[in-house]
């Protein structure tokens, strides 16, 4: 009952920001011009989209299968390192520093940026893109978010790291589920403890600002809101005590490496790719099995 009323909660709030926003960058005449020709609008994403729904799809059906074997088998413990590097580039890890200045209303506002200004982050370029008059855009967005969520997936299988909140709970304050606690509800839910090592709140929000510097002769009222979202939801990750420097720093990479496979590649042309690279393996394995049989 509380998960669905923090779901709820949350839905309406990000919804009103889209409207809003929408209005204001997009604009009404634009965005009934693209429900107008939704159809070939969606044909034209069909394919990156159900990539990215198998990929997130994936990641939530093996999560606790995956989440037991990296701990038990296959993971490298990275959370000494992290805090190391931290405090070797500053003397007192960032996270130290921040909650160091903490108040009231810069903890409202951080919580608020982490779930709230987040969730609308992620979702407004798909009304944005969608809106444009090709889907270029809109098919890049999808990919690189493939490719966040595909590589943080592989990382989070590879490293067992734990934020700040979980290693010394008296030097850090896990302030998000102080301000707001039923967000651990959703948090829980969709997410494990160790799945530090890159931020993909980080990650994902740097990917939408770059794509939005590289779209800003489209939308140009875009590229600083979501500049100074993404900025504060890099540092809300500090702030709340959820993420090391070093988780952050990976993040920003990751958004670089996915908006690079986004802007050059095609999910369209990796599947032919995969498919001549795999022809061309089975061919030669059945070359050589009947090169043995003669």
């Amino acid at each position: 009952m509380v998960f669905a009323s923090v779901v709820l909660e949350i839905g309406l709030a990000v919804l009103a920001m889209l409207v809003t926003a929408t209005l204001v960058i997009v604009g009404p005449r634009q965005l009934v011009r693209a429900v107008r020709d939704f159809r070939w609008r969606l044909e034209g994403i069909a394919l990156p989209t159900t990539v990215l729904l198998c990929v997130l799809f994936l990641r939530w059906a093996t999560q606790d299968v995956a989440q037991t074997i990296s701990t038990q088998v296959t993971g490298v413990a990275i959370t000494d390192y992290l805090f190391g590097i931290d405090r070797a580039l500053f003397g007192e890890t960032p996270v130290v520093f921040l909650q160091s200045i903490q108040m009231d209303e810069l903890t409202s506002y951080f919580v608020f940026v982490y779930i709230y200004g987040y969730a609308f982050l992620l979702a407004f370029p798909f009304v944005a893109y969608f809106a444009l008059r090709e889907m270029d855009d809109l098919s890049t967005l999808i990919l690189a978010y493939t490719a966040n969520y595909g590589i943080g997936l592989l990382c989070y299988f590879v490293f067992i790291a734990y934020g700040p909140r979980n290693v010394d709970p008296t030097l850090f304050d896990g302030l998000l589920y102080t301000a707001f606690p039923e967000s651990g509800f959703l948090t829980h839910s969709i997410n494990h403890n160790t799945n530090v090592f890159p931020s993909l709140h980080t990650s994902m929000a740097m990917t939408v600002f770059f794509l939005a510097v590289h779209t800003r002769e489209k939308y140009p009222l875009w590229v600083p809101l979501s500049g100074v979202l993404a900025g504060s939801v890099a540092l809300s990750t500090m702030y709340l005590g959820i993420h090391w420097f070093s988780d952050v720093i990976a993040g920003t990479f990751l958004a670089l490496v996915s908006v690079y496979i986004g802007r050059n590649y095609t999910v369209e042309g990796l599947v032919r790719t995969a498919r001549v690279f795999f022809s061309t393996k089975f061919k030669d394995a059945q070359t050589r099995f009947e090169g043995d049989r003669e």
